[in-house]
């Protein structure tokens, strides 16, 4: 009888799970694949033994058994024995809720299923899921049935605690949760009705069945100073407290460096290394020094040298890769660190050493990046400069500013010749400038809303971000010349779906986006460019930008294209974005003459830009419910805004002097039947032809603001709500910092 091979050698992803892993073993694939060709269900052991696995490799395998379980592509049957989902017409799924009590079961890399009143009982927003296509609705919608609950994910539910007669339920301040939680009355302990509360969950729904849970903490009442920022933590699971092993590890080291610390490192303490950051900043990744050369500049980025402080594997490391980034809200930072480390220890503070990560660069005069050196450093930061100190300093060199600064400003106006010279290359490059406002919140003493303002950009502004800038570039350059895995930072263009709605809609404006069917971002600048002096230049700004996809941390390098860079990758803030570390990690071990491996590269990158979504809800859901605190002795009063967005339910509209959204329901714009085209960003009235457009401008009424759904609802005002012609833009050019 002829020998058969090992599945080891026949498995066609050997080499990738080679390159992922230490000891790898049977890629998903290929156990697939070995499912299949079993043609009946097999239990683990079975599998194991086809796959040729020994017994050292069982727990590797089984760990992979689990993973391929909870993503969905296999099942268990009452047996125990594992089936491929796809042979029983099987589809994973996450359940994404709607306030009107239906849902969608959005399916990965396919079309999502509407789930019914019936459905979404079963589960709650998030759950991972596997559905069936079950029919179609009156709609024309493909239904799904769900077969099977695979993860359920809301193990705590926040919301505010409400009494009906004798009954108590939580009702989530998440919205897509649309059943409320029962809480018997010995389960609520000291909770009144009316506080916000946390509840435990002791029963998921089932369909026949809603939820139950504990109160297990009492947050507050609904419009206590700083509710908005507990409720945010909970709803989406922000680690807010640091371990006991973390706290010790950081309280653990001296508070400046030690003369061990120094081996091996340059000495930059002679240089006029500065900070400069905002107001309000309290870490200090980066400091900055420049100096002439023949060739052009010399550009020393210092960065703080975290790596030397969280080691790989220990509870401060485990913390930070948890967390994935540092959240800022207003008033209050839950940071990636410790605040011994964060605001101290590796902060660089000035006057005092620090060891950092220099990226040493000489730069042409026309902005060309011609050489560069990484290496370990000490420093020791001259001064703790703001932007608006640094910006007035270099508008009026003999004015106060100026004085203060004590002998730094001709290194200052050498970063700001320096940064002409990057701006000159970030043009002849194409890199994308969409303008955007920025705003920030003002407190009382008290800590009570005052104001919102207005972030004005300056030039100090862009001197930091072009620094940055260079020295990511670096960092990514260095590591994939020598072929080093590494978190780059990737920005894909649009979809050939989205570039056919975009030029479809240009068309209408006799407009064209050039580049055929692989537009660059030089294309979208010059496009941006023509259109800048048009009254309609946000609407147009806006749907280009919605064309492109959203930035992510991915291990496969595919360039960043609204940067214009062929390779990008985050170097500059270590303090505060996991994704930095590990590159920083990677840059130190490659001068070691090593190789760095955090684990599965991909997973990583997954896992960081998740964070950073979750991080990025959570701060827009505080701002939402400040804006609505702000508004809400304003019911009844008229404003002036701009069409921020278009929906099939109506438009959200932007006041111009508050930077607050509200939406006027498609039912308040008039006696007709309104369309919606998502194409052209309109709603388009049957009978009068009276359309509403993105960016068009309009008079508002508000008629409600409602606290506890973050909304503040519009009504036109007088006359159909028509402004005359669009307001001129007072953006300045915004581009989103590399180092935020």
């Amino acid at each position: 009888m002829k020998k058969r091979r090992t599945p080891r050698s026949t498995d066609p992803h050997r080499e990738r799970e080679a390159s992922r892993y230490e000891r790898p073993i049977a890629s998903r694939e290929f156990m697939l694949q070995t499912l299949a060709e079993a043609g009946v269900p097999l239990a683990d052991e079975e599998l194991a033994r086809r796959l040729a696995l020994g017994p050292s490799e069982r727990e590797a395998f089984e760990r992979r058994i689990a993973a391929m379980e909870r993503d969905g592509q296999i099942l268990r049957n009452r047996k125990g024995a594992i089936l491929v989902a796809t042979k029983l017409d099987l589809v994973a799924a996450r359940v994404e809720g709607h306030p009107d009590g239906y849902g969608f079961a959005i399916v990965e890399n396919g079309d999502d299923l509407y789930l019914g009143q019936q459905e979404i009982r079963k589960v709650l927003h998030g759950d991972r899921v596997m559905v069936r296509e079950s029919g179609v609705d009156r709609r024309g919608r493909r239904e799904g049935a769900i077969v099977e609950v695979i993860e359920r994910v809301n193990s705590r539910i926040v919301g505010r605690l409400h009494q009906e007669q004798r009954i108590l339920f939580v009702q989530p301040s998440e919205r897509r949760i649309s059943q409320n939680i029962l809480v018997a009355q010995e389960d609520a302990g000291d909770a009144r009705a009316g506080q916000v509360v946390v509840a435990e969950l002791t029963a998921q729904p089932d369909g026949h069945k809603p939820p139950i849970g504990r109160v297990v903490e009492v947050l507050g009442d609904a419009a206590d100073s700083g509710i908005e920022i507990e409720i945010a933590l909970r709803k989406h699971a922000l680690p807010f407290k640091f371990s006991a092993q973390a706290e010790a590890l950081a309280s653990g080291f001296p508070a400046a460096p030690r003369e061990s610390d120094l081996s091996g490192r340059q000495d930059l303490r002679s240089l006029d290394l500065v900070t400069i950051d905002g107001e309000t900043a309290r870490d200090f990744d980066d400091a900055v020094y420049c100096e002439k050369t023949r060739e052009g500049f010399r550009l020393v980025v210092a960065i703080a040298d975290v790596s030397h402080y969280v080691r790989p594997g220990d509870a401060l490391d485990a913390e930070s890769r948890e967390r994935g980034n540092s959240v800022y809200f207003p008033r209050r930072v839950i940071p990636m660190l410790p605040e011994a480390l964060s605001n101290g220890l590796c902060s660089l503070n000035p006057e005092v050493d620090r060891l950092c990560m220099a990226c040493d660069m000489v730069i042409g005069a026309r902005g060309e990046i011609r050489s560069y050196l990484f290496y370990p450093a000490v420093m020791r930061s001259r001064a703790r400069l703001t932007y608006t100190a640094v910006a007035s300093a270099l508008t009026d060199p003999r004015g106060e500013a100026a004085r203060k600064l004590k002998g730094l400003l001709p290194r200052l106006q050498l970063l700001e010749e320096l940064f002409k010279a990057l701006l000159k290359a970030r043009e002849e490059r194409g890199a994308i400038d969409f303008e955007t406002v920025e705003t920030q919140f003002v407190f009382d003493g008290k800590g009570h809303l005052e104001r919102i303002d207005r972030v004005e950009r300056n030039d100090a502004h862009c001197i930091i971000e072009e620094c940055m800038l260079a020295a990511n570039v670096c960092a990514s350059d260095f590591l994939s010349k020598r072929r080093h895995p590494a978190l780059y930072r990737v920005h894909e263009g649009p979809t050939p779906e989205k570039l056919e709605g975009l030029r479809e809609f240009l068309k209408g404006f006799g407009l064209q986006l050039a580049g055929g069917d692989k537009p660059t971002a030089k294309h979208y600048a010059k496009l941006l460019e023509t259109v800048r002096q048009r009254p309609d230049v946000q609407l147009l700004q806006t749907v280009l930008l919605r064309s492109l996809k959203q930035a992510q941390y991915s291990p496969e390098n595919v360039g960043h294209f609204g940067l214009a860079y062929e390779h990008y990758t985050h170097f500059t803030s270590p303090i505060r974005r996991y994704p930095d570390l590990l590159v920083h990690r990677a840059v130190k071990t490659v001068l070691e003459g090593g190789r760095y491996s955090p684990g599965n590269w991909a997973e990583l990158g997954l896992h960081c830009s998740q964070t950073e979504r979750r991080a990025d809800e959570a701060t827009r859901e505080v701002a939402s419910w400040l804006k609505c605190y702000y508004m809400r002795d304003r019911v009844g009063e008229e404003f002036e805004g701009s069409v921020s967005a278009v929906t099939s339910f109506g438009i959200f509209v932007a006041l111009d002097d508050f930077y607050v959204e509200g939406l006027v329901h498609i039912s308040e714009l008039g006696q007709d039947y309104f369309h919606f085209d998502a194409a052209k960003h309109q709603l388009l009235g049957d009978r009068t032809r009276k359309s509403y457009r993105l960016a068009d401008r309009v008079k508002v009424k508000i008629v409600r603001v409602d606290l506890e759904t973050s909304r503040i609802d519009f009504v036109l005002a007088g006359g159909g709500g028509e402004v005359g012609g669009p307001r001129p833009s007072r953006a300045r050019s915004l581009r989103r910092r590399a180092r935020s």
